[in-house]
């Protein structure tokens, strides 16, 4: 049984170290944003926050009339 334990010890402390190894990727490296530019990322993050703020006020001028 001890080896059980061990394996099942051995799979948590794995998993948290993969979790760990995600989160220090740069910006550029994770899938999103692989092949942008910083540039290039930030005009797209701008489009979806103008699209956002959009839908927002439409929702707003609807519910106000």
């Amino acid at each position: 049984m001890t080896r059980g334990n061990q394996r099942d010890l051995a799979r948590a402390k794995n998993a948290k170290k993969q979790a760990e190894q995600g989160k220090k990727k740069a910006a550029n490296e994770k899938n999103g944003n692989r092949g942008l530019t910083l540039e290039e990322r930030r005009q797209r993050d701008a489009e979806i926050l103008r699209q956002k703020q959009q839908k927002a006020a439409e929702k707003a001028a609807g519910e106000n009339k």
